[in-house]
Parts: structure tokens; sequence; C-alpha cells
């Protein structure tokens, strides 16, 4: 408690923020090792202060996660001023730093990092070949912010570090022109008789197969007798080839842009640059679109997000909602979700879902609302699914003449997110948002002058300041209106006439003009700190990262920062005399209205849209517009709604309100919950197996990092192999007379040729267990001969090849393992036609395989170290 209090008094005196009591509650929960289900605007991020800091007092490191750089950014310096005025350091992790920067940051009390960085950080510090290369300590205590995405919606996807294979080029090249000259068949072979033409394609199994005519064609072309030689392997090649073809179509599947084939999302419909086709399927369409084409890749390490948190000895997070998923929190991660009550009651009206016929309907009934709402003077915040609803609702209101902004979930558009959720409370300002679930920036009621200030200072500092060759504009978020409805409507033409100055949409972002006084000192800001920072001399990153440490109240000596702090003080006090006037419209006009456009797979994204509004005791209210063709119902509904259809025959612009459809409704959501719980209870069943040999191989390479007893595991090693060799050699059935000793003698000379003049004779009187001693007592002899040896070349030689071979050893088979381990689990999942339980199956060969590694690594390394021959020049290593 005396920490807490603590933590208190220091958020007051720095941030000038005192905890509520909801949020001790909230701190004492997390401290617990809990889940904290606390309503979105109930200050999350202060909480997280109080058991981080308590956490942080033991020295071994605490991590705060979220889930993206931005946040943790926000984070470290918003938060962590509190901790650093308490005296604690604290860390920060982003995406291009470097291995000695990350090093520094994990080294610090408290660190701020995104959930993949610490993954992947995790995974390249197992893959280190020096103790200097590892960046973390141990794990001790995490916190996750939005513990759900994170261990829910995230948990289905590996993080995977993957390195390159080359593979033949030509080959792609090759398969690809043989390709284009087969010929389709046009309908599916039947009962084992080949169709007309030289492959078949079946769409929905997405495969492709040669027919015999097919196979002999591909030969004859290819000039080779069999596809299926390993020794020169087409198959492959010819069946990638024929699904570039066939299956993956261009600007559907993928686009080609600077030269490279870029895969298109098919839920997102956004591009992925970076991510890649894998098992050679990429390669194959870059040889069909002739461009060049790039190596393959291949698994180097791997780990779920479930598996990777599941090592903290102590985890919490907190979330908005958590509740509906509370059992699985319980089951996978034993941990407890507590619901901490709100510090004003909430002030939300949930108005009763309309839904439609047609999509079509839906979509105009939501503009109608839209426009309606936004006449009243209150703001309005729509969700939709995705990209191109987002912009069909757009053209809708411009025809309705409702000005509004668009908020895309594009990479480039997360930086604009803030700015225009710091509008959206504004009174009739209408943003339509694509996905974004909760967090980030809240969404104050007559509009956010922090935020405004900010955004003013970057305007006028913008031209001033920032390097020219960015080339991009400063990014303000343009107001959409009837005559800027660029692209919807056949006016777009003259618009690119008309020109219409950006200015006006600028202008509409700000509450009011500045006066004069405060135009002036910007004026002369502007010019005091080109003569400090240089004429355009800065990026567009560190001008806003300057400005946003001038809005933060930490202390500083630096004169620039403090001007452009007063600046931000001077603007802010204007804006907030017209916001202030603002807010008390929007209150009395109801607040914010929250509209969704289709219910999310699962119903806590739901809740977490309608918790943008009535934050902290604010009025507001939502409503759920959807539609019988929507994909939740189209999919998971079934029948029930499609006989509905024809029962309602009523006009498509009149809403359907009925028990029955909303109880569908939940039904079809549940149903959507449990198919993917069941999916991320899958994955972490076959990955606890993977979790469990991934923990004893890293456990084993950290301790060869780092260099403990290393002879002592090379002999261990040694003496196993001793033993395995004597009982694959001698059967305890037989008389010793009629044992192999010749054939173990030999097999003993394969590994350690020190022991060129053991004869039959020494051993042959002995007993299975004095045979094993024996053998491991020469082979330490000469072990210890072979260091006397290796130690003349250069004291401490021997101590760095062990600890080479080790590495190299665990690092290559453990890269083949997970390939194997792969494989399993496809063919595994067959076994389920043979009344076999394929986990089981999976988790038995998984172990074979596991221990099978393990003797091959011990039996390499030793073989190895005993063939290890130092070559003579002094500047050589190993």
């Amino acid at each position: 408690p005396e920490v807490f209090a603590l933590v208190r008094e220091a958020s007051k005196r720095v941030l000038g923020m005192r905890h509520f009591d909801v949020q001790l509650m909230g701190g004492m929960v997390l401290h617990e090792g809990q889940i904290a289900e606390m309503k979105t605007g109930e200050g999350k991020t202060l909480v997280s202060t109080l058991p981080t800091f308590l956490n942080a007092l033991t020295g071994k490191g605490v991590h705060v996660v979220t889930v993206n750089d931005y946040l943790a950014r926000r984070d470290a310096e918003w938060m962590g001023q509190i901790h650093r005025f308490l005296g604690l350091s604290v860390g920060l992790i982003q995406q291009d730093m470097s291995p000695v920067d990350r090093r520094k940051n994990y080294g610090c009390d408290i660190t701020y990092a995104t959930n993949s960085e610490l993954g992947f950080d995790y995974l390249r510090d197992n893959m280190a070949g020096d103790i200097s290369e590892v960046v973390q300590r141990e794990f001790q205590y995490c916190v996750i912010d939005e513990v759900d995405s994170i261990l829910i919606d995230e948990a289905r996807t590996p993080l995977i570090i993957s390195g390159q294979i080359e593979r033949p080029q030509e080959k792609y090249q090759k398969a690809a022109e043989v390709v284009a000259t087969l010929n389709r068949a046009s309908e599916m072979g039947k009962d084992g008789v080949d169709p007309e033409g030289d492959y078949e394609v079946d769409e929905k199994q997405r495969t492709c197969i040669l027919t015999d005519a097919g196979f002999a064609k591909t030969e004859e072309i290819l000039k080779i007798n069999d596809l299926y030689n390993p020794n020169d392997p087409w198959a492959h090649f010819i069946t990638n080839a024929l699904k570039a073809k066939e299956l993956f179509v261009r600007d559907v599947n993928y686009i080609v842009r600077d030269n490279e084939a870029v895969i298109v999302d098919e839920f997102t419909g956004r591009v992925m640059p970076g991510r890649r086709w894998s098992d050679g399927q990429h390669q194959a369409i870059e040889a069909k679109e002739t461009l060049p084409i790039q190596p393959e890749t291949q698994t180097l390490a791997s780990i779920t997000y479930q598996t990777f948190f599941l090592l903290y000895p102590h985890l919490s997070g907190m979330t908005g909602t958590a509740k509906t998923e509370e059992v699985e929190f319980e089951k996978t991660y034993k941990l407890e979700t507590t619901v901490i009550p709100t510090n004003r009651s909430v002030a939300r009206n949930d108005w009763s879902d309309q839904v439609y016929k047609t999509e079509a309907a839906k979509w105009r009934a939501v503009a109608k609302e839209t426009a309606q709402i936004h006449k009243d003077g209150r703001p309005v915040l729509v969700g939709t699914t995705s990209v191109e609803k987002s912009e069909l609702l757009s053209s809708l209101l411009a025809e309705e003449d409702v000005a509004h902004n668009l908020l895309n979930a594009k990479p480039e558009n997360v930086e604009r997110e803030a700015e225009i959720v710091a509008q959206a409370g504004r009174s009739g300002a209408v943003t339509i948002a694509t996905n974004m679930a909760g967090g980030g920036t809240d969404i104050i009621l007559g509009g956010n002058s922090d935020y405004m200030a900010r955004l003013k200072l970057r305007e006028v500092l913008f031209s001033r300041l920032v390097k020219p060759e960015e080339g991009h504009k400063p990014p303000i978020p343009l107001q959409r209106s009837k005559e800027l409805a660029e692209g919807f409507s056949d006016k777009s033409e003259d618009f690119k006439k008309q020109n219409i100055k950006e200015s006006k949409s600028i202008a509409s972002l700000f509450p009011c003009a500045l006066t004069e006084q405060t135009d002036q000192y910007l004026a002369q800001l502007a010019n005091q700190l080109v003569k400090s920072w240089g004429d355009r001399a800065i990026t567009l990153i560190e001008l806003e990262d300057r400005i946003s440490t001038a809005a933060e109240k930490a202390p500083t000596n630096d004169k620039e920062i403090e001007s452009l702090r007063k600046a931000i003080t001077l603007v802010k006090n204007e804006y907030d005399v017209v916001i202030q006037d603002e807010e008390m419209k929007v209150r009395e006009a109801g607040g914010l209205h929250v509209i969704g456009t289709e219910r999310h797979e699962s119903r806590r994204v739901d809740n977490q849209l309608r918790g943008r509004s009535g934050r902290q005791g604010d009025l507001g209210s939502t409503r759920f517009f959807l539609s019988l063709e929507d994909n939740l119902l189209r999919i998971f509904g079934g029948e029930r709604v499609a006989n509905l259809m024809n029962a309602f025959r009523v006009d498509e612009d009149m809403p359907i309100e009925s028990g029955m459809l909303t109880r569908s409704l939940e039904s079809a959501q549940k149903k959507v919950e449990t198919y993917y719980y069941d999916i991320r209870k899958q994955v972490f069943e076959y990955d606890e197996v993977m979790n469990n040999q991934r923990k004893a191989v890293y456990s084993e390479r950290l301790r060869v990092l780092k260099g403990i007893d290393l002879k002592k595991q090379v002999i261990g090693y040694g003496e196993i192999t001793m033993e395995e060799i004597v009982e694959a050699y001698v059967n305890q059935d037989l008389p010793p007379e009629e044992w192999d000793l010749d054939q173990l003698i030999s097999k003993v000379k394969e590994f350690i040729y020190l022991l060129e003049d053991l004869k039959r004779e020494d051993v042959y009187l002995l007993t299975i267990p004095e045979l094993k001693n024996y053998l491991q007592e020469q082979l330490r002899t000469a072990y210890d001969l072979k260091e006397s040896q290796i130690e003349q070349y250069r004291p401490g030689l021997m101590r760095e090849a062990e600890r080479f071979f080790i590495l190299q050893q665990i690092d290559n088979l453990w890269r083949e393992h997970l390939q194997s381990m792969d494989s399993l689990r496809e063919s595994v999942g067959l076994r389920g036609y043979g009344q076999k339980d394929p986990l089981i199956e999976y988790k038995n060969e998984g172990y074979d395989m596991f221990l099978e590694m393990m003797t091959n690594m011990r039996r390499n390394v030793i073989y190895s170290m005993f063939m290890f021959q130092p070559k003579l020049e002094n500047d050589s290593n190993e």
C-alpha cells in the first residue's frame, strides 16, 4: 500500500493526475497476477503504473506490453515520467532499434514494448552465437494492455523467424514456360479415368493435378524420364507453376508493383508488403509474371504468443472487455478476470438493433440516421468492417451533403488516427472508422484541444523545419464534403480543375482563428527553431517527437522545448474557450452517437465499439444496423435466416424487428466464437508439445552460451554415446562368446580415432556394465589427451570448440526438427480417420523424433570434437 500511495502522489505532482480509488483496485488486481476488466476511458494506462512500479523494485525488470509501437512510445514517454521522477529507469523497444540499444532498454527497471518485438527478441536471443548478443534478461513480471487482443485475437498467429535457402532459379522459370504450353481439362476426372487435357484443377481444394498425358508431355519437354527423381526433382516446381497459372489471379490474390508480386489480404483487401507465400509458391508466381525471383525461406525458430507469455512467472493484463472470454483466460493462461467498477456510472443508451433485408437498404438507413443526428449537432462515429465499405458509406454521405472524416486502418494512417479521433467529439462531427477497436486516444466531447494545439504547431513549423524530400504534405485529415467527394462521383474531374485550396479544410479542423499576438509568437518561434535545428533539416517524425515531448509535463532544460511548450499552452488556451462552449452544446444534444454497421465475429469487439460512447459518465447512445446479407448471418446463420428472409415480405427499407432474429444473431456469434476458440485451443495443444521441447533445447543452449561446465557436458554426451554403442552391438540374451565385439570396437574407433590400439582382448572378458564403464573410462582419457593436444595451439581453444560445435549442432538439428514436426502435424491430421487421436499420435511421435534429434546432437558433437584439427594460422578462431 505504501508503494501505491507513493505512485499516486508522484503521479499527481508530475502529471497532475491522481489515481481514483477504482484505479487503485485495478492496480491490486494486476499485482496479484489477474486480468482487470475496466471500461474504456477509465484510465487503464494510469492503472498500470502501480503494479509496474511495485514489481520493478525487485530489480529484475518489468515489461509493459502494448499493441503497437506508437502506444508503446506514448506510454513510455507519458507514464514513464512517474517512474523516472521516482528514480527508476524506463526503457522502450521500437521496431528499428539496434541490438545494442535493445539490450540497454531491456536492462532498465521498466521496459515498454509491443508483443511482437518481445517475441521476436526472445527467438533471436535463442539463436545468438555469443552471450554478448543476447538482449533480454530473464522474464519476471509483465502487464499486457488490451490483453484480449494480444492473448486471444493474436493467439492463432505464430511468430516465425525464417532464413533463406538457395534453390535453383532456372527451374522456376523453366517450369513456368512448360506450364504455359499445357492445356487445362474442361472437367474433373471421374473414377480414375483422366479427362481430356494435360491437367485438372480442383478449385475447392485449391489443387492442380497432371493427367497421365500431361505427365508424358512434361517429361518430354524437359527431356527427363521421371518428374519425381529425388536427385533432380521437378514435380514440386511444376505443381507450383500450375497453381500460379490457375489459382493465383493477378489483381485479386496479388498485385505487381515495383517489380515485385505483393500479396493482397483476402479479408481486408489491403496489400501486405513483405509477406510471402511459402513452399516456393511465391517464386512460381514471380516466374509467371517474369519478375526477379527471390530466394525461398525456411523456418529457423517459431513460438506462439500463448506459449510465449506463459514464460513469465507473473502475468497480468487489462482490457475493457474480458468477461466474454473469461473461460479461455482461465483455461489457457490460468488467469482470473476481475471486473473493476466504473468511476462514474454509465449514462449510455444502447438502442435496439435494426435489421434490414438487404445490405443496400442497410447502408441507406445508416446514412439517413447519421445525417439526422449530425443535424442535431451531435458527433457521430460509424464503425465499418472494411475499407471498401467505408468508402461506400462515404459516398452516400456525400450525396446527403454531410461533411465527414474517413479513417482507414492503413499503416500510414495510424499516426493520423489520433488526430481524427481528437476531432471526433466536436459538434456535428462525423467520423467513419474501419476496425479501430479501442485504446489509443479518447474521444472528448467538444474536441481535444491539446491535440489541436499540437496540430496547429505542426502545421506552422512543417514547411520551415522538415526536409523537403519527404515529398508529402503535412498529414491533415481532410473533411470530405460534397464538393470534395473525390472519386465518388463524376465530379472528380471538375474537382481537379477547381483545385480547392487545402487550407479550407484545415481551417475547419481548428475551432477558431488565433489572435494576432499568438500568430506573431508562432512566427518568432519558427525563426528561433530554424536557427537551432537548421532550415528544413529534420524529418517529420523528429518534429512530431519534439512537439509531443513539449506537450508532456516532464521537466526539461532544453530551451527550444520550453519555447515549444509555451506556444502549445498559448494555442490550447485560446482553443479551450471555444471548445468548452461547444462541449456544453454537445452534452445538451445528447453526447456521442456510435453506429455499428455489422456484427463482428466476436461480441467482444462489438462491446469495444460501443464503449467509445459514454466514457467517464458522459451521455451517449449506440445502435447496430444489420442486414440478412451480412457475412456473420450468411456464413453461420444458415438456413433459418434464409427462411426468415422469405417469410418477411416487407419493403427493403423497412427494418425488421423480431425476437427470433435477435436469437439467431446471438447464436451465430456464439458459434463463431466457439469455432475460433477451438482453433486456438488446438494451436495451443500442439504448440505445447513443441513448447516442452523448445524449453529443453533453449535451456541447454543458454547453458552452453554462458559456458557453464562445457567439458562436463561434452564428456556426458560421450558417455551416453558409449552406452548406446554397447546396447546396439551386444545382445544380452546371447552368451558372451557370441557377442559381436569386433563390430563394436570398430564403431568406437569411428567416433574416437585416438583409441586406435583398442583390441578385442581388452574387452572380451567383461560383463555388460563393466564394458560400459571401461569404454567410458577410455573415452575420458582420450578426451583429456585430445584437450592437451588442442590447448597447445592456443589456451582456451578447446572450450571455444566445444561451444561452437554444440551450438552448431543444436541449431542445425533444431531447424530440421521444426520442419519434420511441421510435416508430422500435417500427416497426423489424416489419422483421425483411423480411429486414432491425432494429438496423442503427434505427442508420441514428436517425442520419439525429439529423442532422436538429441541423440544425433550428442553423437555429432563427440565426433566433431575428436575430428577437430585447428588450422595453424594465428588468426583463425576455430
